[in-house]
């Protein structure tokens, strides 16, 4: 992955009003001692950073592929940014979706144009149906996080915040899954300041690729049910993030599901605003770690705000 794939990505992208707020935060400053701000995925029209990589690869494809139709594979977001992107240029998709996927993330993928079909219990089932499904009907996969053409886009948000930040940036948290979006953020951040700490942040009960990276190489893992089902899932044989998270991401950190529940809280209490569970973490993982950052300046990605009626309700309930 090289800084020019992400800057074209940028290019590519600026037409369609991507572009996010990095806004500073008080409360959490006043709380940490250190100056916290927070990159708004959740403002994107699909209300996930995810559309970002997916639009990407669709611009990338012919306008005859698009219309002979992609495949995708996705936990909710990935193929709510592929429908949306579809829906802007043109085009037919079928998103494969893995049991208990959140009904509010497939309503918006049906609303914007695209087929939904449930198959296997996990992500790692899912995606790897959807490949096999793609390569024998002739049409385009397109990876959630395991394609050049995404992780580029992903980068995009690197792109941005360099523009927006006014002074060098200490640490960067960010949220990791297949590690698409740390991925492309990592490539670029550390070619324009190589000093910024870029910190990943999984879920305890589903934490492939950290388990990967302390391995040395892809493994699998026994994963238990997360309120981050945005991240959940394990990583495929040759995934192209895998290398790039060992040699780029500096540090990592895992966090429960108490402490998840607590970042969402805080964030609706000091923020007004919703979290989905993966955004939690990586909120949840700078509050874990906040002593080293004192008089620090750190950004966290507020990755997603895709959050149903029902994980809110747990969510509070359970405070």
């Amino acid at each position: 992955m090289q800084t020019q794939s992400i800057l074209q990505a940028y290019s590519r992208l600026h037409p369609y009003g991507l572009e996010t707020p990095l806004r500073p935060s008080p409360a959490f400053s006043q709380a940490s001692g250190a100056e916290v701000w927070f990159k708004l995925e959740n403002f994107q029209p699909t209300g996930s950073f995810k559309v970002r990589g997916a639009l990407n690869k669709l611009l990338s494809l012919s306008a005859e592929e698009r219309q002979k139709g992609v495949i995708a594979a996705s936990s909710g977001n990935h193929g709510l940014g592929v429908a949306w992107g579809l829906a802007k240029l043109g085009g037919k998709g079928v998103v494969f979706v893995p049991e208990g996927a959140s009904p509010t993330k497939l309503e918006a993928i049906r609303r914007y144009g695209a087929e939904v079909r449930v198959y296997g219990r996990s992500g790692d089932d899912t995606e790897g149906y959807a490949r096999r499904y793609a390569e024998e009907a002739g049409l385009t996969y397109i990876s959630p996080y395991n394609d050049p053409d995404v992780i580029a886009g992903q980068g995009t948000l690197a792109v941005e915040i360099a523009q927006q930040w006014p002074y060098p940036l200490d640490a960067l948290f960010v949220t990791v899954g297949g590690g698409g979006l740390i991925a492309g953020i990592a490539t670029y951040l550390k070619a324009v300041s190589p000093n910024t700490q870029i910190i990943g942040c999984q879920p305890e009960n589903d934490a492939a690729m950290w388990a990967s990276i302390q391995a040395g190489k892809i493994v699998s893992i026994e994963a238990k049910p997360t309120l981050s089902d945005g991240s959940a899932g394990g990583l495929e044989p040759g995934a192209l993030t895998f290398d790039l998270c060992r040699s780029l991401v500096d540090a990592w950190v895992t966090v429960s599901e108490a402490e998840i529940r607590t970042a969402m809280r805080a964030f609706l209490e000091q923020e007004h605003g919703l979290l989905e569970g993966a955004a939690g973490v990586a909120l949840a993982a700078f509050s874990r770690t906040a002593p080293q950052y004192q008089n620090k300046r750190v950004a966290i990605v507020i990755c997603g705000a895709n959050l149903s009626l029902s994980a809110l309700r747990t969510i509070l309930q359970e405070g």
